[in-house]
């Protein structure tokens, strides 16, 4: 209609990164359901994994991330970790201008929104875990839900070594979820980017015992898409373009790694240099 003009199209990237592969199960989301936007998808290897660190170091390597991916002119970044989300996200929003997203409050709501008994179970990092901040954002969705907080830091490791469908894997969960049937939980959120590649696992260990599973991947894609459609900030469009993805270290390892776990041929990662690999102990 003459007189109304077309939105623009916000080419600008969409910036993610995690310690190590695991934040590629919400890049995939987001190049599902956003498949015109341009994304960059960072693995600080050289850190990883974030789980065991403390906060402060965590919150550290997150802004000196984030101001990377800023300069790369990205117009919103994503925490695709979990204990980076804990540690930093509100320090980052307080310092940079561009809309920066967590992966804790978009899986807390959908849990809350999911649950039927108002009990609802978070499996996570030990960092995740301690840091408390599911319990804030899902008592801040509703205060009358009870939350239970388990540590299960050594999925990360498993799902990294490409043993996620493994009977160590399996054995691991069965004990988690034994636990956390006793408590009552009828909703359980994956509080780590890493754990939705354990899904197939979890519903076999499960074997029909209900019990809702919430992939912090799915609900963090769905909240970026809202974000850029309100600040009118997306990119128009239908073609599916490739990610760029750039490492902090050990490059090989993480094509090596993420080809494994997600079957297709990514493109291969570029090296860029914030900290000095040298004294991490990395070997690439």
């Amino acid at each position: 209609m003459a007189g109304i003009l077309a939105p623009m199209s916000d080419t600008r990237p969409i910036g993610v990164f995690d310690s190590g592969v695991g934040g590629l199960t919400v890049l995939q989301q987001l190049h599902a359901r956003l498949p015109a936007e341009r994304l960059i998808y960072l693995a600080d290897l050289a850190h990883f994994p974030y789980g065991p660190r403390y906060q402060h170091e965590v919150r550290e390597f997150a802004l000196r991330i984030i101001d990377h991916l800023i300069g790369l002119d990205t117009k919103l970044v994503v925490l695709a970790c979990n204990t980076a989300s804990a540690a930093a996200l509100n320090a980052a929003r307080e310092r940079f201008d561009v809309p920066i997203v967590g992966v804790i409050a978009p899986g807390a709501q959908a849990a809350v929104e999911a649950t039927a008994n108002g009990r609802i179970a978070v499996i996570s990092t030990e960092g995740t875990r301690a840091s408390q901040e599911y319990v804030h954002a899902i008592k801040e969705a509703n205060p009358g839900v009870g939350v239970l907080g388990v540590a299960v830091p050594e999925l990360v490791d498993i799902v990294e070594a490409g043993a996620a469908e493994s009977p160590h894997a399996a054995a691991i969960l069965a004990t988690v979820l034994d636990e956390i049937a006793g408590w009552g939980a009828d909703t359980l959120v994956l509080g780590c980017t890493h754990y939705p590649l354990l899904r197939p696992t979890i519903d076999r260990v499960l074997d029909g015992r209900p019990l809702t599973v919430v992939d912090s991947a799915q609900t963090t894609a769905t909240r970026v898409a809202r974000i850029l459609v309100v600040n009118r900030i997306g990119a128009s469009g239908t073609a599916a373009l490739p990610p760029e993805l750039l490492v902090t270290a050990a490059p090989r390892r993480f094509s090596e790694t993420a080809e494994l776990l997600f079957g297709d041929h990514l493109p291969e990662p570029t090296v860029v240099g914030l900290w000095d690999a040298a004294a991490t102990g990395v070997a690439r």
